[in-house]
């Protein structure tokens, strides 16, 4: 009754030869033919396709190893008396328990297979008929193609690794079969038991048989790490900063795990070359003792997502960095409104110095004086609970490790990048943000180092740990503003000094003079004696004028007037330096001196593209070009005013041939009397009509330095700075330094690899880099594709085991020199013998106990896993048919017994 009718059997045989034909017609594209490549210098490769059988979905999937050194593939014909390469590795011991492979190539040692598994979303190949319909396809495409690579049928359910198979050459045959249990069966949970299951399966008649050839391995989980130190020093509670497992100092960054990164380590001791006799193993007794296993082997296996300090102040820094919330918000209602009237009392200070009359001395309405009183009005009202950080806290953040000052930065104008006020700053805020209090604390730590640089600005205290000069457009936006406020303070310092100095000679001459004519000429003379000396521009006095507009040139008006213009040349120079390579006016016969001239305005990034924005948007009329050419030219024109000073008489020329000398044009000619001469002009360029030069010229005033406009006024830039960064929130604070943190956490990484010198480490660390380089670079910057990784494993100490542990981080399985009487294996060993005692009762020690051990507990735990595997060569099935490799591999788990055998078998002569 259960057979099909004609109609439903003639209907399968038609999707069974099709399903036949396209499993021959793949196999015969990928030309398989069983030549393959070898263990030690190949590479597992794959290559699939689809296949159906009716309706239902398959994956056909080739597995080889490709030689690398391998030149053609498939071009070999296998020999008819040579069996099949698949037949071969069933007693090759060069692949016997592989770190990392295809099941199926640990059970089996193959090196070239064939899968056909269910498709995606399709039912599990379950019924019995159905896996004997599947066989049978795959036993007819191989006979068909004649191909010898093994083919295997994935069924049962998928997480069982459940596979049929078989493998076909000339006049022999391979059929794979797996048994998988839930429980090992008590009979055979020994090698005894298994040498009479593979005995009984191979069913040999010959007496005595074949010796069976054995390959034991025992694998051993270390998972208690209770009895070792913590992997990070317990706080010191003494000190002002402890409290925190892992706490470093300001201005340094945590480095390691809070919790053993480690969560198992596997130790395999494995007898590879063992035959029947040699070792017992049976219910009632066992020579494998680990201790005496010829070879050991260990692999460890991470915990995941380990809480990793440097990993987890830069997710909270970077967390801090997407927030959106304003100092006020973060603060709350009560400090904003405290802020608030500060504010209010720094900006009508300004307008109090400007008022006509003061009811109170001049000396309490000084901008420092004003934030000084507000920053006393704050801490007044502000209640200790409310601030997040306590006074000890911020003082130790801002004197100490931000503002700190040593010798070396007195000496120097220069700092190196890791030090520098920016970097450490950033590790400060980083350490504030993480362990006292988050957004809060990062707010009020701004809000007092902004202060802090506005004392600092009023008071002419330099900013150390900044590099001099102008601002590093190589750096990040807020170290460059910091060293546009630090160029502020030196320019302002430059001027206070130099009006000191005229001070004070101005009343020295005047208590030495004492007469009226003499105190009247005392300007122009201080003038003379300064320009004499030939100082640069930050040295210039502005005296009363302040640079800030050029106002009349009293020097000028009340200087004597002398007959002769060669006199009066003399006495109207100013600001000059030095003659320049022996030229004179082309006027004159007076030396062309180079005047002292103004330094151009430093700029920030962000003010270069504001300015380049406002460039732009004149246009291209020529009203726009126009402008934007004065716009251009304001420091020419200073430099011409400049020039027309120190050169009285001078003329454009003079100036191009100071100032641009390849507009200035000269060629040899012969004059009248015939005498050769050298004679210059303009370039063609500087002829332009409407040329900027010549209008710039005909413009500039005879006006020194110290008298002209400030090309940079570092009053309104300070204060422009300032407000800047009085406005950024803690999450912009946050993105400024951003570029500093991924730095330092580089740096630091390499600090601790340097120690360790692992090979895996060091290419993380330059793929970070690069990565880091170009997310970071303006003006693409993407802050959510960073990934920092702290890998920080120590598991042993010493020189000689160095290798061992940094090959534990690269390599899947890692054999012990040595096994277990090795400097690595007696480590191991007592890593186990502590791990056992934990916990345990007392053990009392007796005489006959080995060193190390106990006679009541065992060193080494039960093993998680057993693996046997036993091979041998016999005629099946009669016993005049040709010999042929026979194998099973046993696996013997808590939770698990499989059984996996390859019996091969004569088909010529049976």
């Amino acid at each position: 009754n259960n057979r099909p009718k004609p109609k439903e059997s003639s209907f399968i045989e038609i999707k069974l030869k099709k399903f036949v034909s396209r499993v021959e017609e793949v196999l015969n594209d990928w030309k398989l033919t069983g030549n393959s490549g070898s263990y030690t210098s190949g590479t597992w490769c794959e290559k699939s396709q689809d296949i159906n059988f009716a309706d239902f979905k398959f994956y056909i999937t080739h597995h080889f190893l490709k030689d690398e050194c391998e030149q053609d593939e498939g071009t070999d014909t296998p020999k008819e008396d040579v069996l099949p390469l698949a037949m071969q590795d069933l007693l090759c011991m060069n692949n016997d328990f592989p770190p990392r492979a295809h099941c199926l190539v640990r059970w089996y040692g193959l090196r070239e297979f064939v899968v056909i598994s269910p498709g995606t979303n399709c039912e599990a190949i379950i019924s019995e008929s159905k896996c004997n319909l599947l066989l049978s396809s795959v036993s007819i495409s191989l006979a068909n193609c004649g191909s010898q690579v093994p083919m295997f049928v994935q069924i049962q359910q998928k997480w069982r690794r459940m596979y049929a198979g078989e493998c076909q050459g000339s006049g022999v045959r391979t059929d794979f079969e797996i048994v998988q249990l839930r429980k090992v069966p008590s009979q055979y949970n020994h090698l005894s038991g298994l040498l009479d299951i593979f005995k009984s399966k191979i069913g040999c008649t010959l007496f005595p048989l074949p010796p069976v050839n054995i390959a034991i391995r025992f694998t051993y989980i270390l998972q208690d790490w209770q009895q070792y130190s913590w992997p990070q020093q317990p706080p010191d509670f003494d000190t002002l900063l402890g409290g925190e497992v892992g706490g470093v100092e300001f201005g340094k960054l945590p480095f390691g795990a809070c919790e053993e990164p480690i969560s198992e380590l596997h130790l395999a001791t494995t007898w590879p070359y063992l035959t029947e006799g040699i070792v017992v193993d049976n219910d009632v007794y066992s020579d494998l003792d680990p201790l005496q296993a010829p070879h050991w082997s260990v692999r460890v296996k991470t915990a995941e997502n380990p809480q990793c300090l440097l990993g987890d102040f830069l997710t909270e820094f970077f967390k801090l960095c997407c927030k959106k919330e304003s100092t006020e918000e973060v603060l709350g209602r009560g400090l904003s409104e405290e802020e608030g009237k500060e504010n209010s009392d720094i900006s009508s200070a300004l307008s109090k110095l400007t008022e006509p009359t003061a009811t109170v001395p001049i000396t309490k309405l000084s901008v420092s004086n004003m934030v000084h009183t507000a920053r006393k009005h704050i801490r007044r009202h502000r209640r200790i609970d409310e601030s997040p950080l306590n006074t000890d806290v911020l003082n130790s953040v801002l004197l100490v490790r931000i503002f700190h000052t040593t010798e070396q930065d007195k000496n120097s104008d220069y700092s190196a990048p890791s030090d520098s006020l920016t970097y450490r700053l950033a590790l400060c805020v980083c350490l504030v943000n993480y362990n006292y209090g988050g957004p809060r604390a990062v707010a009020h730590l701004w809000q007092e180092f902004v202060l802090e640089l506005r004392y600092r600005l009023e008071n002419n205290y330099l900013i150390y740990g900044l590099a001099g000069g102008p601002p590093d457009l190589r750096c990040c936006l807020l170290h460059q503003k910091l060293q546009m406020l630090n160029c502020c303070i030196e320019r302002k310092r430059a001027r206070d000094e130099v009006r000191k100095t005229l001070d004070s000679s101005k009343d020295r001459e005047r208590r030495v003079s004492g007469g009226s004519q003499n105190s009247r000429q005392a300007p122009e003379s201080a003038a003379s004696t300064t320009t004499s000396q030939g100082k640069s521009w930050d040295s210039w006095s502005d005296s009363e004028d302040e640079f800030f507009e050029c106002l009349s040139d009293q020097g000028e008006i009340e200087a004597p007037q002398t007959d002769g213009g060669k006199d009066v040349s003399k006495s109207k120079a100013e600001g000059r330096l030095h003659p320049y390579n022996n030229m004179t006016l082309l006027n004159s016969t007076e030396p062309l001196y180079v005047p002292v001239t103004q330094e151009p305005a430093p700029m920030t990034e962000d003010l270069l593209e504001e300015q380049s924005e406002v460039l732009a948007k004149l246009g291209t009329s020529a009203e726009g070009t126009h402008l934007r050419a004065r716009m251009q030219s304001a420091c020419l024109l200073s430099d011409m005013e400049s020039f027309k000073a120190a050169n009285p008489g001078c003329v454009l020329e003079d100036f191009v041939r100071w100032y641009s000398p390849r507009d200035y044009v000269e060629e040899e000619v012969v004059d009248e009397k015939g005498n050769t001469v050298v004679k210059g002009e303009l370039s063609p360029r500087m002829k332009i009509p409407g040329n900027m030069w010549v209008e710039a010229w005909e413009t500039a005033r005879v006006t020194p330095a110290r008298r002209q406009r400030r090309l940079f006024d570092d009053t309104k830039e300070a204060e422009k700075v300032l407000h800047y960064l009085a406005m950024q929130k803690p999450a912009d604070v946050a993105c400024h330094l951003l570029p500093c943190m991924i730095h330092a956490a580089i740096l630091k990484l390499k600090e601790e690899e340097s120690v360790e010198d692992i090979p895996s480490v060091k290419k993380n660390i330059q793929q970070t880099i690069s990565q880091a380089s170009k997310l970071l670079h303006p003006p693409n910057r993407d802050y959510k594709k960073l990934e920092v990784s702290d890998n920080c494993v120590k598991i042993f100490t010493g020189k000689s085991l160095m290798w061992f542990v940094s090959s534990l981080l690269e390599e899947p399985e890692v054999a012990v020199i040595g096994a277990g009487q090795g400097p690595a294996g007696s480590i191991i060993h007592r890593l186990f013998i502590n791990s056992q005692r934990v916990g345990s009762p007392v053990e009392v020690e007796t005489k006959h106990s080995l060193p190390g051990r106990s006679s009541k507990v065992a060193d080494f735990p039960p093993p998680a896993g057993r693996e046997i595997l036993l091979r041998t060569c016999v005629p099946r099935p009669a016993p005049y048919s040709k010999a042929l490799p026979q194998r099973l591999f046993c696996v013997m788990m808590r939770d698990e017994f499989r059984l996996a055998g390859a019996f091969s078998t004569d088909t010529s002569f049976f």
